[in-house]
């Protein structure tokens, strides 16, 4: 493919000044194939990596095809996130610069109604927004389409992944027939190929054909570490390359969180990405993170999609992404614009596998990188040290300090003593450092378990702080014997005391008495009012059921017999075994009519097993609907999941609406939700290492 100037194109001067303001003198291979099919009014289906220079492809013809005299909408783009939108807008703001009465207008949920009311009223020319904001604008009748002469979709193929499918097709069916229709997308899937059939008149294919699908420019690595220790090999790797710029790439929300509050303790300035954030908290981060507020970024895969930052330095996979095409678009955002960039990846266990999937759907080598010691750390950042000192002082611009210098030399010290003093202290001394060095210890080999402790028998050390009401004996560190303060007795000796040696007695042994024990309060209840001496006889309440109540004599522990009453003690009544058993025997249930002439089941055998109820063996009780699939879970209503937690895990870890989430069946286990089928392996692919109500999810197709 021979390489055009952007002179060569046939462009406006307004475009060319804009874009030699920009940098920019040769023009991209998907610039020069689809600007002069763009210019000449066909439709175009063009096919790129990402980072290749696709926006500045279609925003070009888009704005030479603009009318300024015309205050109406004249360019749609729909893009799949709002930081994709306002990312084309601002191409469109710097290729605009020149170019007088054009204006371009961002439209995304999150923003201001009142805002975008006023845009469009000034008379935007060109909109750049997302299918569900247009589509609101359209109903308030805000948005009109009848002066619509070119509709663009980028990243057409994310869009449909969302579940913007009708909102897409909605918005093309209400657009003018003789309008230009161009889609831009990573890949072709059949649904977009449909889409192309329906909605574009003999679209001309422009397609970037390429060995591999990441930037050459971008070096890639991989480190195999335990997921423990990723926090403490990612902040080794960013003090040893010196990183001052980067995006981290973490799969879950919460993951994402629990990473910054990570690198804000250990002292870099990092701040997190992701759907749970309003727009104008996703606005200030974006804008700090521009601005080189804050050195790292740590995002969600939706939440990044659109992030066009220059000079970022490293994108880290912290967690690897579940297919090859997420990872084309991570590491697509360094190394832009023919700059070098670096893609660093975590891996652990079966997750090299998944590295190996990332190897085939890029055609490129990922190469596998040693992880460093913490002597190579420290020798890095001597290296770097000494060439930040070696550059101030070749460029001298330092103020001098020869009056303290000589004073020193003076008093006796040595010129190689003092340097050394200072660069002590410059490279943290006794002051507390920027950045906590690593730990000494070999922190990423598996940490051996402690040897196994004797179990003590005396039980020392922390039990002897204690007060002294745990009566406890310091001879030999045993617990005394309880004694009732009331007892009279000798006080034993304690346990642990030896015995004196007594010789045997010759008297003849006398029989031990045996003292029965304490009687007890027997209550009975009689037919007949008690009448016994000794007895007193409780007669129970008016009209009440239940017979008198007899108390009888109680017997103290020293055989001293507390007298109750003159009542006579009435013999208590006695069945018989078989009267017992009377009273107690159930009747046989007759046999259920359905084993009569079959031997019985086990369950026929138990009382009642009549009424239990036949399990239903009727296919269709729950049908599935034909354009959906159905998903099992492995959480339930036992763990505490309710229809409401799946539908937002869904929604939240794929940035799908819950549109395409059937009918949800908690069990007590396990569930079944019904999902859209075109979305079934998006949802399988993202939830399958989701968390719900803090339990992994495992998913597959039921």
């Amino acid at each position: 493919m021979s390489i055009k100037l952007f002179s060569e194109l046939g462009l406006s001067p307004e475009i060319l000044k804009a874009i030699e303001k920009l940098g920019f003198e040769k023009a991209a291979p998907i610039q020069a194939e689809a600007i002069p099919v763009l210019m000449s009014g066909r439709d175009v289906v063009g096919q790129s990596q990402t980072g290749s220079g696709k926006t500045a492809a279609f925003a070009i013809p888009a704005i030479e095809k603009t009318d300024p005299n015309l205050k109406a909408v004249q360019v749609l783009i729909l893009c799949p996130t709002r930081e994709l939108a306002v990312q084309v807008a601002e191409e469109f703001h710097k290729l605009t610069l020149y170019k007088r009465g054009i204006t371009s207008l961002p439209i995304y949920g999150g923003q201001s109604y009142e805002r975008q009311f006023w845009g469009l009223k000034q008379g935007a020319q060109i909109v750049i927004g997302t299918p569900g904001r247009v589509m609101d604008h359209m109903r308030r009748g805000t948005i009109r389409l009848d002066t619509l002469k070119m509709m663009i979709l980028d990243e057409a193929d994310v869009m449909l992944n969302m579940g913007f499918r009708e909102d897409i097709e909605t918005i093309l069916k209400d657009a003018p027939k003789e309008r230009q229709t161009v889609f831009f997308s990573a890949t072709m899937p059949r649904p977009i190929r449909d889409l192309i059939e329906k909605f574009s008149r003999d679209p001309q294919n422009v397609k970037i054909e390429q060995k591999a699908m990441t930037v050459p420019t971008v070096e890639q690595v991989y480190y195999e570490v335990d997921r423990r220790f990723k926090v403490d090999l990612l902040t080794r790797l960013i003090d040893i390359y010196d990183l001052k710029l980067g995006i981290i790439f973490c799969n879950t929300k919460r993951m994402v969180d629990e990473l910054v509050d990570h690198l804000e303790a250990q002292g870099y300035m990092a701040d997190r990405l992701h759907g749970d954030m309003t727009q104008m908290q996703r606005d200030r981060v974006m804008n700090k993170f521009r601005k080189s507020g804050l050195e790292f970024l740590v995002a969600t895969d939706i939440a990044a999609r659109g992030i066009d930052v220059d000079d970022i330095q490293v994108v880290f996979n912290y967690d690897l992404p579940y297919d090859g095409e997420d990872y084309v678009h991570r590491i697509g955002r360094t190394g832009r614009a023919g700059r070098t960039g670096r893609a660093i990846s975590f891996a652990s266990g079966r997750e090299l596998f998944q590295i190996r999937n990332i190897e085939r759907y890029t055609n490129t080598r990922i190469q596998r990188a040693k992880i460093p010691t913490v002597d190579e750390v420290h020798e890095v950042r001597a290296s770097l040290f000494l060439d930040k000192l070696r550059a101030t002082l070749t460029s001298g611009e330092y103020k001098k300090q020869d009056h303290l210098i000589e004073r020193l030399l003076e008093e006796g010290f040595n010129s190689t003593d003092i340097a050394s003093a200072l660069i002590h202290h410059l490279q943290g001394g006794d002051a507390t450092p920027a950045k906590p060095a690593p730990r000494e210890e070999p922190v990423f080999e598996r940490p051996e378990r402690p040897p196994f402790r004797e179990r003590r028998d005396d039980r020392g050390g922390r039990y002897e702080d204690r007060p002294a009401y745990n009566a406890r004996s310091r001879d030999d560190d045993r617990r005394a014997p309880y004694r009732d303060p009331r007892d009279d007795r000798p006080t034993p000796k304690p346990y642990g005391a030896p015995r004196p040696m007594v010789a045997p007695s010759t008297a003849p042994r006398v029989p031990k008495t045996i003292i029965p024990p304490p009687k007890r309060v027997v209550k009975t209840f009689h037919d007949a009012p008690a009448a016994a001496s000794g007895e007193k006889a409780v007669e129970g309440r008016a009209g009440s059921p239940l017979p008198a109540v007899v108390e009888k004599p109680v017997v103290g522990a020293h055989g001293v017999t507390r007298p109750t009453s003159e009542a006579k003690i009435e013999p208590v009544k006695t069945y018989s075994d078989e009267e017992i058993l009377a009273s107690v025997k159930t009747p046989e249930p007759p046999a259920p009519a359905f084993v009569k002439s079959k031997p019985a089941p086990f369950y026929a055998k138990v009382a009642g097993a009549e009424s239990f109820p036949k399990k239903s063996k009727v296919k269709g009780e729950r049908k599935t609907p034909s354009d959906q699939t159905r998903l099992h879970l492995n959480v339930g209503e036992e763990m505490g999941v309710m229809p409401i937690d799946v539908v937002n895990s869904i929604a939240g870890e794929t940035g799908l609406p819950g549109k395409v989430v059937g009918k949800v069946d908690i069990r007590e286990r396990h569930s079944f939700v019904d999902v859209s089928t075109e979305h079934a392996n998006a949802i399988l692919a993202k939830l399958n290492r989701a968390e719900i109500k803090g339990h992994k999810v495992k998913i597959k197709a039921a």
